[in-house]
């Protein structure tokens, strides 16, 4: 029954295997529960409560789809990044109005679901070269990696440097420090559910630390009435819908095609001929948790990043998305509780699956320039432009003019020539 349900292989993983990488995946990107509601609280009309209900019931919906249609180890939430050109682009720089983003947002799952159909967003995958996929996967590492240092004010920025050093010497920096230190030294000593049990443990240290803050226990999940089916269908068609639509196409397909090969390329997830197990049942998860989304009154939501430590703790199929999902339907009612885990107790979790993912840079060939430089570009544009869809698109692009300059035409596909040319007309338009 669960092979049927969930793709489980009892030659691959267990059923504990499966819990703990749920569990773990969903600390690592439970902080969305708090962030998402700060974020779109700043926006008239939507209370802060109500988006906290629709964030978990958009993540419950994508874990599901993804645990009975792609019967893969991802958890799905609304995602960075995409959320705050939702609020500080759409509706702070340009001006229109929550309903009016929730539309495009509603759009592009649509859109999403069509492509999926036609094996168009599959298609793109294939077309990656395995030099490129490789450095996907390392370059979501040191992405992933950057993330729980930022988080945990070990990295900061500054005007002058972008960024810099923060102090390491207290607060949740330290915390951060001590918790990378028993994690790896679990991990090191292959204790089962090393992750999750350094999340466990460094969030306790952080009690007397003064960083962990006990926030409560139980509160009951607020009304989603004030911003469920809010949308503006007379403004479809106007010229600002298309240029929203697409930017949130982008972005969502290129940060989703990111994670699923980076993820699915460390833990060998790949047929003999490098393509990803299930890849059109994992996109058109991606595209019902999108449009579910944005009915449910919150921002594109996508494959996480995050998934790739529970996916570090063993997940293999859908019953660890199931549990993610199961995660999300408790933290709503016990929101106080969750919230309580603080980023520094996250981030050495994020800093080992960052190295751990790291690792596939090996495979790519540094003797071939036409094959290390682009895959190079691609692994750092993610952490210095915090966006994993950039380092697949200038990485893409940077691949077919190299190979084009060096005259090896023959191991450029038309799709590649047409995807490059595509990246390009997105930077110069949008």
């Amino acid at each position: 029954m669960l092979k049927k349900l969930f793709g489980f292989d009892p030659a691959k993983t267990t059923i504990r295997t499966e819990i703990v990488a749920g569990i773990t995946t969903f600390l690592t990107m439970s902080y969305i529960l708090a962030v998402n509601p700060t974020m779109f609280g700043e926006l008239d009309g939507m209370p802060v409560g109500s988006v906290f209900t629709s964030t978990a019931l958009a993540a419950i919906v994508g874990c599901l789809a993804m645990a009975f249609v792609g019967k893969l180890p991802f958890g799905l939430a609304p995602g960075m990044g995409l959320n705050a050109f939702f609020v500080y682009s759409v509706c702070m720089g340009m001006g229109y109005s929550w309903q009016f983003a929730l539309t495009a947002v509603l759009i592009e799952g649509l859109i999403f679901i069509v492509l999926t159909l036609t094996n168009l967003r599959e298609a793109i995958v294939n077309a990656i070269p395995m030099s490129l996929r490789n450095a996907i996967g390392a370059g979501i590492g040191l992405f992933i990696a950057f993330i729980g240092l930022k988080s945990a004010g070990v990295v900061v920025a500054d005007g002058a440097t972008l960024v810099a050093l923060g102090d390491v010497t207290s607060g949740s920096a330290l915390l951060a420090f001590i918790g990378l230190v028993i994690t790896g030294f679990m991990y090191s000593r292959n204790v089962p559910g090393a992750i999750l049990l350094g999340i466990i443990i460094t969030m306790v240290i952080g009690i007397p630390l003064g960083v962990t803050e006990f926030k409560g226990i139980v509160s009951a999940p607020e009304s989603i009435d004030p911003i469920f089916c809010q949308f503006e269908f007379d403004k479809i068609f106007s010229v600002d819908m298309l240029v929203v639509v697409f930017t949130f196409f982008f972005i969502d397909m290129f940060d989703t095609v990111g994670t699923l090969v980076g993820v699915c390329t460390k833990a060998k997830m790949m047929d003999e001929n490098g393509n990803i197990y299930r890849v059109k049942q994992a996109f058109m998860a991606d595209s019902i948790a999108t449009t579910a989304g944005a009915l449910l009154g919150t921002s594109t939501t996508t494959t996480y990043v995050e998934s790739a430590a529970g996916v570090a703790q063993g997940g293999r199929s859908g019953l660890t998305a199931l549990v993610v999902g199961g995660c999300f339907v408790i933290a709503m009612f016990f929101s106080p509780l969750f919230l309580s885990i603080p980023s520094a107790a996250t981030a050495p979790a994020l800093i080992i699956v960052g190295l751990l993912m790291a690792e596939q840079i090996k495979n790519v060939n540094f003797d071939d320039f036409s094959e290390s430089i682009p895959a190079f570009v691609c692994m750092l544009m993610m952490p210095l432009t915090y966006s994993i869809s950039n380092g697949i698109l200038i990485g893409m692009i940077t691949y077919v003019l190299m190979n084009m300059i060096c005259g090896k035409f023959k191991k450029l596909s038309s799709a590649m020539y047409i995807l490059a040319i595509l990246f390009i007309l997105k930077y110069i338009l949008i």
